[in-house]
């Protein structure tokens, strides 16, 4: 990246720039060097080839830099601050994990006014659109890692968050005491959790058990003397996992002491489809069993998490009756808490998912507050008007 002390001079007869286009240029430079100083310090704190690409998007920013400084001329030795986002962007940079920091970068390439600025060059409208792709593969991988236990603790803390406060909604519609509401969101927050809790344990329950009885076991090694050789069926235990007959034949072979070795690799893994369907146990000699599947952790670890996700979420709406407020204070003032705590949760969705997080948290705070007035309404409609 050029130093930010060289002032390029302008074009030989290119005309005296307008005020407007003065401002404007130089709210594009502080912005190309704020987002180049952002990509250059993921870079320092990213490495192999993530660290090599993030400091290349920062040589193209700089690049562009270097075009409004040209065109500025002197006018560049008056500098002003980046926008708010880049700031921001920045300040995230430095403090918060890259994965967010690349979803709003990538959410920042995707608006680049170069498109519809006379003064900006095609390529670097092509590059900012090639930066926009280049960042999107880069969150993916964070994307990836987070996928599966962020979905779950959001969706877990959302689904406690929306049945409680419908359930406290709609009890305290009836006009019920305080002490019968508080009572209902304990026990809806217990029966939620709970079965949150059991269906996960009983999902990935399922699910070991049933890839459990997809590994291949040992048997190949232990009958293989007894099989008569001329009828030889251990080419079809092979084939039956996806083996083309040809590398069946040849892994029958070794089993049957043929070969002293895989002598052909190649044909023991030939297609796409053999290497999926025996991935972990391509021969015999690996251990079946439910200790190969780690990628699904533990049942009881599942069962956990998604009770105390629940938990988390279920508990919001009671916290005022908890904390002594009764009547429409305590409905209010859960609404609002729930309300702040959708807002949030919807917002991080966005923010992964390279969205707008205002909108993904407005989304997420409609249908919460929708069914939780839903069930208001039906409360009023069987108010037994008790105290």
């Amino acid at each position: 990246m050029p130093p930010e002390t060289v002032t390029p001079s302008p074009a030989p007869g290119a005309p005296e720039p307008t005020p407007a286009q003065i401002r404007r240029w130089r709210h594009y430079l502080a912005d190309e060097l704020a987002e180049a100083a952002t990509y250059e310090h993921l870079a320092r704190h990213s490495s192999g080839r993530h660290a090599e690409i993030l400091h290349s998007v920062a040589e193209g920013e700089g690049r562009h830099a270097e075009h409004w400084r040209r065109l500025l001329g002197p006018h560049a030795q008056k500098t002003v601050r980046p926008a708010l986002q880049a700031r921001i962007l920045m300040f995230l940079a430095k403090h918060v994990g890259s994965v967010f920091v690349l979803a709003l970068l990538q959410r920042a390439e995707s608006r680049s006014p170069y498109r519809e600025d006379p003064d900006a060059t095609d390529a670097m409208a092509a590059d900012e659109a090639v930066h926009e792709e280049i960042i999107r593969a880069l969150a993916t991988d964070g994307r990836t890692r987070l996928s599966g236990n962020f979905r779950a603790a959001v969706f877990g803390a959302n689904d406690g968050l929306v049945s409680n406060l419908a359930l406290v909604m709609g009890v305290g519609a009836t006009g019920t005491s305080s002490s019968m509401v508080l009572f209902s969101g304990i026990a809806g927050l217990l029966a939620g959790a709970l079965s949150m809790g059991a269906g996960e344990f009983v999902s990935v329950r399922s699910q070991r058990e049933l890839l459990d009885a997809s590994q291949p076991t040992q048997v190949t090694l232990q009958v293989a003397p007894e099989l008569d050789l001329d009828a030889n069926e251990l080419t079809l235990i092979y084939r039956a996992r996806g083996m083309s007959e040809e590398a069946a034949e040849h892994r029958a072979a070794e089993r049957l002491g043929y070969h002293d070795c895989d002598c052909d690799p190649s044909l023991s893994f030939q297609d796409e489809k053999a290497r999926l369907a025996l991935s972990g146990a391509a021969d015999d000699d690996a251990p079946g069993g439910s200790g190969e599947n780690q990628a699904l952790g533990t049942d009881l670890g599942a069962a956990a998490s998604s009770f105390c996700f629940f938990a988390s979420g279920a508990i919001i709406p009671i916290l005022p009756y908890l904390f002594g407020l009764g009547g429409w204070v305590a409905l209010v003032v859960g609404m609002a808490l729930v309300g702040a705590a959708l807002l949030l949760t919807g917002g991080f969705v966005g923010l992964l998912s390279g969205a707008s997080p205002l909108k993904r948290g407005l989304r997420q705070l409609g249908i919460g507050y929708g069914a939780a007035m839903a069930t208001y309404l039906l409360g009023l409609a069987f108010n037994t008007g008790t105290a």
